[in-house]
């Protein structure tokens, strides 16, 4: 049986989730943060838990055999590199690169060194998600015609990524390609606004096209006082809306009954964290060897989806500035 010791880097607001988990699992060897304040909280919480503020002490680390990385996306790039041409298996938190040819490169290193790359794509773990993913593969809603997702929230410390999608957005992408089963073709039409001025955008919108002619809509945005987090699925026999802002009833299927009267089904769900799903999923991996459910190629194909957005949304925001010019 493989023996893993893994290394957190970053224990900040998303981190400290992935710590909690990890310590209960019994596979935290380590964390590595530049705050010396988070790195005492550690020692208090995990007893018997190492601290470093060293990466490339973490790297050269023999006892270290996995790397998580829970910091800002525009490092994911450069931290997994480092740790996969190491030696180590990495899971890195989404976007898996600021770049299409980074993550390629990444998913390629990964494979070549055979070795366990996941990316945190959370909502593939989600246990509402995957009763949605099975209704949508057993012809539950019929023949899929639309999918809408709302992920809305106020976060100014999110401001530091210059682009919402690049926060918000990976987990609608790889959300919608999960349920589906299919990977989306192109990006049809992306916008998006600064409402500082400062270059920043805020809010946006991205129109995807799916194989099968299935159209789909999404919409991210950091000044939103009231969080929002909505999935429609519209199908020909039923629609199902997931809304993860509840505690429960999370689920729901609209569809007409026989009465020509809309009727609303609630499922039942399991109440299993995701995060917890998610980081059990990355172990049993490394121990077996079998390819992570959100893998660097999943990761690879929503960073692909990202940056064609965000060219087009560059594009749209100059065609709008000449206009007025």
């Amino acid at each position: 049986m493989v023996t893993t010791n893994i290394a957190l880097i970053g224990c900040g607001s998303w981190g400290k989730n992935l710590a909690r988990n990890l310590f209960d699992l019994k596979v935290l060897n380590v964390v590595c943060d530049a705050d010396p304040v988070i790195l005492e909280d550690v020692r208090q919480k995990y007893p018997g838990i190492k601290v470093s503020t060293s990466y490339s002490d973490i790297v050269s680390d023999p006892d270290v055999n996995a790397i998580v990385i829970a910091t800002p996306s525009h490092t994911h790039y450069a931290l997994a590199r480092i740790a996969l041409l190491a030696g180590k298996h990495v899971y890195v938190e989404k976007p898996l690169a600021r770049g299409y040819m980074q993550a390629q490169e990444l998913n390629h290193l990964a494979s070549v060194k055979n070795l366990t790359l996941m990316v945190g794509h959370l909502l593939l773990y989600h246990p509402v998600v995957n009763m949605l993913r099975q209704l949508i593969f057993h012809g539950e809603l019929g023949e899929i015609r639309f999918l809408n997702s709302d992920r809305r929230n106020f976060n100014k410390r999110a401001r530091r990524d210059n682009n919402v999608i690049w926060d918000l957005a990976p987990h609608d992408i790889s959300m919608m390609s999960y349920i589906l089963g299919l990977e989306p073709m192109h990006v049809e039409s992306a916008s998006g606004w600064s409402t500082n001025n400062d270059s920043v955008i805020d809010v946006a919108h991205i129109d995807l096209a799916f194989p099968g002619d299935i159209p789909a809509h999404i919409h991210n945005s950091w000044i939103d006082p009231q969080k929002q987090v909505l999935l429609t699925v519209n199908g020909s026999k039923k629609t199902a809306v997931l809304n993860d802002t509840r505690t429960q009833n999370k689920l729901e299927l609209y569809f007409m009954n026989d009465e020509g009267r809309l009727h609303i089904e609630e499922l039942d769900e399991s109440l299993e964290e995701p995060l917890k799903v998610e980081c059990e999923h990355f172990v049993h991996c490394i121990k077996t060897g079998d390819a992570p459910r959100s893998d660097g190629t999943n990761g690879y194909q929503v960073v692909k989806i990202l940056e064609e957005a965000e060219q087009k949304m560059h594009v749209s925001n100059r065609e709008r500035i000449l206009k007025f010019v």
